[in-house]
């Protein structure tokens, strides 16, 4: 089993939670950004540096993953590699429109539910429909943040 770490990238739109989807690359299904731990950095750092390589999110991800949920990896000439992805819920400051993979997924926003709706992961479903039905267990801490505006 291999470690990720994901960014649940969120922002308060109209008084209501929006998470920020991205395309995959390689089958174009909606995924949280994610990815592998990097040397030298806490996960929830890596999962920020992976929000913003691959959907342009500027913001600080909380120190505390959200949930875990797994899913197989297919790589091409290879079994597929069970991956488990810690999420770090992540309060969108700023989307760039440049940004390293910028030319290769699409980004939009969705409610939880609807997101819920669109994620191949069972996991990550009930990880999102957690988030429609308690909020505060995203805006609890970063709510603290005085310096944090929504994204627009």
């Amino acid at each position: 089993m291999a470690e990720q770490v994901g960014a649940l990238c969120w922002r308060l739109h109209k008084g209501r939670v929006q998470v920020l989807l991205v395309t995959s690359r390689d089958t174009g299904r909606w995924v949280l950004p994610k990815g592998w731990p990097m040397a030298g950095k806490t996960a929830e750092a890596a999962a920020a540096r992976e929000a913003w390589e691959e959907a342009g999110v500027e913001g600080l991800a909380q120190a505390q993953p959200i949930g875990r949920y797994c899913y197989d990896k297919i790589r091409p000439n290879a079994v597929p590699l069970l991956c488990c992805v810690d999420v770090f819920p992540l309060r969108v400051r700023r989307l760039k429109s440049d940004f390293p993979e910028h030319k290769q997924r699409r980004r939009k926003w969705f409610s939880a539910v609807e997101a819920a709706s669109l994620v191949a992961e069972a996991e990550l479903a009930t990880m999102l429909m957690q988030v429609h039905d308690a909020p505060e267990r995203l805006t609890a801490a970063a709510l603290l943040d005085k310096g944090h505006q929504p994204a627009s």
